[in-house]
């Protein structure tokens, strides 16, 4: 069994905490798809990308949705017009979804597919309201009143 560990990450790659907790908690499940084989790797600041090995599907064969938080990827193989007869067959086929639960503010600015890849670029907006700000410490000649509304 491969266990892949996310500690690292929860210091580092911040608004994917939960994404993170649930990834941890899933790998405690052998029952779990591990079809399409992923990556999750932050490209910036504030930005990240997921990429997942797809061999085998073509672009208009994938599906890639945003809902309340979650990000689903799915893809499902057209039916082939010809019977074909394999000797072995190693690259699969079968049809999967894929799904990724997205921190607050976390956006999809988009997709891009290349040699059986797909990437998924996320990244997090964080309003002005809820970045931290500096807050000016007074001096203690005395209280400076702020505002008075008149009764």
């Amino acid at each position: 069994m491969r266990h892949a560990e996310f500690a690292p990450f929860y210091r580092s790659a911040i608004g994917f905490d939960r994404l993170f907790q649930l990834l941890d908690q899933s790998a405690g499940y052998d029952s779990e798809s591990t079809y399409p084989p992923y990556n999750i790797e932050r490209t910036g600041e504030n930005a990240y990308r997921i990429t997942l090995a797809v061999a085998g599907f073509a672009q208009n064969e994938l599906t890639i949705e945003v809902k309340e938080q979650t990000l689903s990827v799915a893809g499902e193989k057209a039916p082939d017009a010809a019977e074909k007869t394999y000797l072995h067959r190693g690259i699969a086929a079968r049809a999967f979804e894929r799904r990724f639960q997205l921190a607050d503010h976390v956006d999809v600015t988009g997709a891009k597919f290349e040699n059986g890849l797909l990437h998924v670029d996320l990244v997090r907006n964080v309003p002005e309201s809820k970045k931290p700000r500096t807050i000016a410490i007074g001096t203690s000649g005395g209280v400076q009143q702020l505002e008075a509304n008149a009764a």
